[in-house]
């Protein structure tokens, strides 16, 4: 949760009950000691731990997840190095050669690096709670897959191009890596499916553990019956299958279908059905008692669980106080998200101007709470109602502006990672038509992870958006720069009903190369005007061809400039701080960006441009 502004009166926990939170509670809000006996975890608070890591994985960012599990694959490569290594120095003794089997997968667990048998475990286990959506899943494990089959193929080329391996060492290498080459298809999958199940169940022992010796215990002898089972694990496989095709001993597509095909689908058997799903049986109604509120109220609906963002949400935000899906048939809706009621009161204000334009219109504030990595406290029962009700309390004043206008209004409170992904999943939910939110240096909606891309987020949106920059909203004089389009016609939409509701004096600009083109400029604006029913608006044609510059020196006696979003769009650019355009900094008055509902299809995408 940010930090208050000062001013702000943050409620005051219970000392007691603070003291007895931080000895038996986590900083994700899971249990830290056991309820009936404190050194021993109940398969529920086994559950509730996984469930707090989990949902740290899922909504890591991809960048995040892919270079973890490329630490991880390219430190599975010491797994293979010391195996090929004491094998040949002991002469195949079957228990000496490995030894030192389990460092690289110590490394991995004790390190937090990500391996994709070990996410087998976690990410199920959210979605088994319809919290997170099976895309969802599917993307964290794609993720991190790929950068452990990175991380491996790196390390199978140093150990065959460095020199790391004695002649000797390397023929034992190939002589061990042939073996699971060898080994028939149906045998490969059952042997790597007791792989998967030992080592998920590593996870889940070592989410019961208490302190780092006894996981090193677990992982160590996990792992150990590995190889002394003769079993397989898929990145080790892809290692060895990718070092015998550098030696030239294999082909790769006989290497992936006969030898890692069969070893992977294995080891996801293994974790996912033979652990996770019989584990989360085991457990009782009250799994998620800290890890997540109110049980199946929060949980995704059937469709968001099967299809993910496609339909709905991908992922259930800590707290959304909100109400259920709605559809609005001809009723607009006008979707506010705000990160400080206190200091963004005119957002609100300006939501309720645009909403009271329509016969019917609803608007809906969002107080979007961006959850910290590192939470001072845990997310009880207790502290998630501390959380909404300062969130209420804050959020009650700008009930009084909505009631100034002649529109529904509503308020709600998330808690989430991803704030910035929330905007478009409470728009979604809400089946809103406009977005009325701020931008500024802090950039809260920016910094949040997100399950997608931002710039895929913001290629297609789900709603018109209307970006603030605020610099002191004053509505009296606004400036209109278009040169026709889609994203004009949106400024002019809200130019439009500033004129009708607020009494704005709006002034349009049209830019042109010359003094030749001026005649057509000038035409050009008269009707476009007329199109957008602004015939009696100011009309000024600047014939120095320098956009910017034309709108700062028109700028200066306004107090507001609309402009709508190059055919580049808008938010992408804002995330990636890449508008081309200065003059939104420049100018000293607020600026409204705005981008129509939409964005770019697949032409666009491959061509880059409209």
């Amino acid at each position: 949760m940010r930090e208050p502004d000062d001013g702000e009166q943050p409620i005051e926990p219970d000392p007691e009950e603070s003291v007895r939170e931080a000895v038996e509670r986590s900083r994700s809000g899971a249990p830290a000691v056991g309820r009936v006996v404190r050194d021993r975890f109940s398969t529920d608070e086994v559950f509730q731990r996984i469930i707090a890591a989990a949902d740290e994985e899922i909504t890591s960012g991809s960048r995040e997840l892919f270079f973890s599990a490329l630490a991880g694959g390219f430190a599975i490569t010491i797994t293979f190095l010391l195996y090929a290594s004491l094998t040949a120095s002991t002469g195949g003794d079957t228990v000496l050669s490995v030894m030192l089997y389990p460092l690289g997968f110590i490394y991995i667990i004790i390190g937090g690096y990500q391996l994709y048998t070990e996410n087998t475990l976690p990410p199920v286990a959210l979605t088994l709670e319809r919290l997170a959506s099976i895309p969802a899943m599917l993307r964290n494990w794609l993720v991190v897959l790929a950068g452990n089959f990175a991380g491996g193929a790196l390390g199978a080329v140093a150990l065959v191009y460095g020199g790391v391996f004695s002649d000797e060492v390397a023929a034992t290498a190939i002589s061990l890596s042939m073996k699971g080459v060898e080994t028939a298809w149906w045998p490969l999958f059952s042997k790597a499916a007791f792989a998967g199940l030992i080592v998920a169940g590593v996870v889940w022992v070592e989410y019961a553990a208490r302190d780092t010796i006894s996981r090193l215990v677990v992982i160590y002898l996990a792992f150990l019956a590995i190889p002394l089972g003769g079993l397989f694990h898929s990145v080790v496989s892809f290692t060895e299958t990718i070092y015998l095709v550098l030696h030239g001993e294999l082909l790769l597509t006989t290497g992936m279908v006969e030898f890692v095909l069969p070893v992977l689908l294995g080891n996801t058997v293994g974790g996912v059905v033979l652990v996770t799903i019989v584990n989360y049986f085991q457990t009782t109604e009250h799994r998620l008692e800290s890890a997540r509120f109110e049980g199946a109220s929060r949980q995704l609906s059937i469709r968001e669980w099967l299809f993910g963002g496609f339909v709905g949400r991908s992922y259930v935000p800590l707290i959304d106080t909100a109400e259920g899906p709605v559809e609005n048939g001809d009723h607009h809706r006008v979707v506010v998200p705000i990160a400080n009621p206190r200091t963004e009161a005119h957002l609100v204000e300006l939501g309720c101007v645009l909403a009271s334009e329509h016969e019917k219109a609803t608007v809906h504030v969002v107080h979007i709470i961006q959850k910290p990595d590192r939470p001072v406290r845990g997310y009880r029962g207790s502290r998630r109602r501390r959380i909404i009700e300062e969130s209420e309390s804050l959020l009650e004043p700008l009930h009084e502006t909505g009631a100034d206008y002649d529109v529904g209004f509503e308020t709600s409170t998330v808690v989430s990672h991803r704030s910035f992904e929330e905007i478009f999943d409470i728009v979604r939910r809400k089946d809103g038509d406009t977005v009325v939110m701020g931008w500024s240096e802090d950039r809260l909606w920016s910094a949040a992870r997100s399950d997608r891309s931002l710039s895929d987020l913001t290629r297609r949106l789900p709603s018109d958006f209307l970006v603030l920059k605020d610099r002191g909203l004053d509505t009296s004089h606004v400036l209109l720069p278009t040169d026709g389009g889609p994203n004009c016609e949106l400024s002019a939409a809200v130019a439009r009903t500033l004129q009708s509701i607020s009494g704005a004096e709006v002034e349009l600009l049209h830019v042109v190369d010359g003094p030749d083109e001026r005649e057509a400029g000038e035409q050009f604006l008269s009707d476009w005007a007329v199109e957008q029913d602004l015939g009696g608006a100011t009309m000024t044609v600047d014939d120095s061809g320098d956009v910017e510059t034309a709108i700062e020196n028109a700028a200066v006696d306004a107090t507001l400039v609309i402009m709508g979003a190059t055919e580049r769009g808008l938010l992408s650019r804002l995330v990636a701080d890449s508008l081309h355009m200065d003059v939104v900094d420049d100018v000293d008055c607020s600026v409204l960006l705005t981008e129509r509902k939409g964005g770019w299809g697949l032409r666009e995408r491959i061509f880059g441009r409209r």
